[in-house]
């Protein structure tokens, strides 16, 4: 590496969350000190255009500048599309390996936090911020993650697994078996889906169909989740191996539950950090959040959700969420910052934190002859 650490930031996507994902690359750039970085950003459009523009440093003052374009009309930033969506021309996305000395990937949701934007970058052998193929896949898909949490004996509510598939075929048949086994309300969510997208709560048997109908618009499988009266607690994991966690923070929802309009468009939604809570909670969150983090083999950063029911004590997982929200405001760094580790630090750190995973991986041998 030069002076400064070549920082190429993947940012956009064709998803529901292409807006959050500029809002956190702008937060980014805008963060890191230019000094020690020089950034590329890459414009992942709706469409699935790749754009990538040429190297700033204190030059991308709002989010309409990282609206790269292979015009990129008003911007001069862009160079041409890296690859055309379903061209299939990925050689020069794997060529960023010559421009970049590690990528930050901010694209939340499918094709961008379940695996298959991190295999892009194994391919190219970059490295790169946040969890690798598998621990992204399994916690990106819910109802892989839950049976991974089982597996590893962590609490969670009862659920069930719908296929769409089903759904189209035994609507009634899902019905009952949701009213047998988890009874109402409850929760109807899309298994790949972030940013509670699609997410519904059902308390009769109509909302149940119109919930399960709204999630497989989303999903070909569907997680449907036994209601528990009981507080939303999240903490921040960082680190690859040897890991730290935040204080714990409560998110306290106007609505309902804690929906996409809660999260993005405020809502009256109030985040309590750190969360009033009892410290033996504290410190069973913490452990279950390591345990959950290892569990999906996890890497550089991770925020781990959970419900507490405090009539009864009882502290169940909701989910690990491996490219959680980054801009200063959100859920995952506020809780850093009052640990005592500020958002520019925390970039500092998943940086490096990526360039020791990638480091570590190149000691792995790739055939038996380099035994002798």
């Amino acid at each position: 590496m030069g002076n400064k650490i070549r920082l190429g930031i993947i940012y956009g996507g064709k998803s529901s969350e292409h807006e959050v994902s500029l809002r956190t690359a702008l937060s980014i750039i805008n963060a890191v000190d230019p000094e020690k970085y020089e950034i590329t950003p890459v414009h992942v459009q709706l469409d699935g255009t790749w754009v990538k523009g040429k190297p700033a440093a204190g030059q991308i003052t709002h989010v309409e500048m990282l609206r790269l374009a292979e015009s990129a009309a008003g911007t001069g930033m862009a160079e041409g599309a890296l690859q055309q969506a379903g061209g299939g021309k990925a050689a020069p996305v794997l060529a960023l390996g010559r421009e970049v000395d590690v990528i930050f990937p901010v694209i939340h949701g499918p094709n961008g936090e379940d695996g298959t934007l991190q295999g892009l970058l194994e391919l190219a052998d970059i490295p790169y911020v946040g969890a690798g193929v598998l621990a992204s896949a399994v916690g990106m898909d819910k109802w892989m993650m839950k049976n991974v949490f089982a597996q590893a004996g962590l609490p969670q509510v009862n659920y069930v697994g719908v296929l769409r598939s089903r759904l189209q075929s035994d609507l009634q048949g899902i019905v009952d078996q949701i009213e047998r086994e988890l009874g109402y309300p409850c929760f109807v969510k899309p298994a790949n889906m972030g940013s509670s997208v699609g997410i519904s709560k059902a308390k009769t048997p109509e909302e149940l169909v119109n919930a399960l109908q709204l999630a497989a618009r989303f999903d070909r499988r569907i997680i449907v989740e036994q209601y528990v009266k009981a507080r939303e607690l999240e903490i921040g994991v960082l680190g690859n191996e040897q890991v730290i966690t935040s204080v714990v923070g409560e998110v306290i929802a106007a609505k309902e539950f804690y929906d996409y309009e809660a999260k993005y468009k405020g809502a009256g939604t109030e985040l309590q950090i750190p969360a009033q809570i009892p410290a033996h909670v504290a410190e069973g969150i913490r452990e279950m959040a390591v345990k959950a983090f290892q569990a999906i083999d996890g890497s550089g950063l991770s925020r781990v959700d959970f419900f507490w029911n405090e009539e009864n004590d009882r502290l169940y997982i909701n989910e690990i969420n491996t490219m959680p929200g980054f801009t200063p405001y959100s859920m995952y760094p506020m809780l850093f910052q009052a640990a005592g580790i500020g958002y520019a630090e925390l970039i500092d750190r998943l940086v490096q934190l990526a360039i020791e995973r990638h480091a570590d991986k190149q000691q792995n041998i790739i055939a038996a002859e380099e035994l002798d």
